[in-house]
């Protein structure tokens, strides 16, 4: 493999080069910035951006945050030098057919039609804002449900378009309780429902069959909200799938729903301002539609501007995607199929070393690649657990020579009996620890990650 610098001088000429056969002309001296300014402005940029923590090493293990793939940025950077807008074809024509091509790409993964219509957007909040839209144009006067363990951009978001939301208790392992959905359900009061693939609290996979089941017996449509964990859906048709039983059938489900939305600026290794919302009816396009006085007459293809919220959107986002997918393939068993597959190992190594453990216990065992656990007291109180969850996280992250970079979880204290049967619940909440390990290296690195903490446990709660 080349150097960095290599495929970015790559990038850098073969851009000159294109830029040359416009012919040359001068900069405008308005533009123009003295070497010194340069040089002191860059200084402190570059050291300003120190204060962050290190997202790149394995020892990070908080939240869901890592660098992209090198593939995405030397991506990016060729688009981003162009700078073209995916709103309109004449805008972003290049970048605006690999933005079709790649969500072509992300609706074949989820084995939906080969006509679903989708388009990239800046996360996936907006993604889901723009699917809550379409329920809210398909079922005006109807509420949309989802699991009170959903994100909680779906609440907001309802907020937004001012739609009737309903909170579908979730059970103790944080999956939707179907029960009460069908509650819910028989009121006649819910349009939509929203099934989660991949909580990003525990990580956790909604039962989507299920679901869909329940909501095709009543006329309500299903949206995925699959912005963290889509991309396990590469192993559910896989003979030897890496992938639970169980998880496997939900995420095989994600077909038959009627929107879907993912981020590839999560798992698909893209820098963030990258999701994507996909629909199984391309009609719902009518919903988008509006009018423009100077837009989308360069072609008579489908401009993405036609059939999104969003007006700019940045085409180097989809010139980044496509061009890792070319690199890193959909695919189970090559490409990014492997990844993904390190990420579940390590999250269940650890899982096995958390149950053995003396001084840590895990919380619940991880469905995809996020890791839930907590101190481990012989006489055992929500409000010890609280506390000393929150000390060995402060002391994880601020130890200089070896630190380790976690997160807290608030849950409900209740929650802690499946795990902890004899816990006394003497306060409603308490926090544990939360780890992701969303990088192909903690694999190697979880050991050392699991000793540290322990050592850290030890120093912070010496009467374990």
């Amino acid at each position: 493999m080349a150097s960095w610098n290599e495929y970015l001088t790559h990038v850098l000429n073969a851009i000159g080069d294109w830029e040359s056969r416009f012919g040359a002309f001068p900069s405008h001296p308005s533009l123009d910035v003295a070497e010194e300014r340069w040089q002191e402005a860059l200084g402190h940029y570059t050291a300003r951006l120190t204060d962050n923590y290190p997202f790149f090493h394995p020892r990070y293990a908080g939240q869901m945050l890592k660098p992209p793939h090198p593939a995405a940025v030397v991506g990016y950077l060729a688009a981003q030098l162009i700078n073209p807008n995916n709103h309109a074809l004449d805008g972003g024509p290049a970048t605006g057919q690999m933005e079709k091509e790649v969500v072509r790409d992300l609706a074949a993964m989820f084995h939906l039609p080969g006509d679903t219509l989708g388009h990239l957007t800046s996360g996936g909040t907006v993604a889901n804002l723009e699917a809550l839209f379409i329920a809210r144009e398909i079922h005006p006067n109807k509420a949309v449900a989802f699991s009170k363990a959903a994100h909680y951009t779906h609440g907001r978001m309802s907020g937004v378009l001012r739609m009737d939301h309903a909170a579908i208790p979730a059970d103790l392992n944080g999956r939707m309780d179907l029960g009460a959905l069908e509650k819910a359900l028989k009121t006649g009061t819910i349009g939509t429902v929203v099934a989660t693939a991949g909580t990003t609290a525990l990580g956790v996979v909604d039962p989507i069959a299920d679901v869909v089941d329940l909501c095709k017996g009543h006329g309500v449509r299903v949206h995925v909200d699959a912005a963290y964990g889509g991309f396990f859906a590469l192993h559910a048709w896989s003979e030897d799938s890496v992938l639970g039983d169980e998880t496997r059938r939900h995420f095989r489900a994600i077909a038959e729903a009627d929107s879907v939305v993912i981020d590839p600026h999560k798992h698909g290794l893209q820098p963030y301002g990258c999701g994507c919302v996909l629909f199984r009816d391309p009609s719902v396009g009518r919903y988008y539609r509006h009018e423009s006085p100077y837009t989308y007459f360069t072609s008579d293809e489908l401009h993405l501007g036609e059939i999104s919220l969003e007006c700019s959107r940045a085409g180097a986002a989809a010139g980044a995607l496509w061009f890792t997918t070319r690199l890193l393939p959909l695919h189970a068993k090559e490409g990014l199929g492997p990844i993904l597959s390190a990420c579940l190992r390590a999250a269940r190594a650890w899982h096995q070393r958390l149950a053995t453990s003396d001084v840590l216990m895990p919380y619940r065992a991880p469905e995809l690649d996020i890791v839930t656990y907590h101190p481990r007291f012989a006489e055992p109180r929500a409000s010890a657990i609280d506390g000393a969850s929150q000390r060995i996280f402060d002391a994880a992250m601020s130890d200089r020579d070896d630190p380790i970079f976690v997160s807290v979880l608030r849950v409900e204290s209740d929650t802690l009996v499946p795990s902890c049967p004899d816990v006394q619940v003497d306060q409603p909440y308490a926090r544990i620890l939360r780890s992701v390990l969303m990088k192909p290296e903690h694999e190697q690195y979880v050991d050392h990650v699991h000793n540290r903490l322990e050592a850290v446990t030890q120093q912070q709660t010496p009467t374990l």
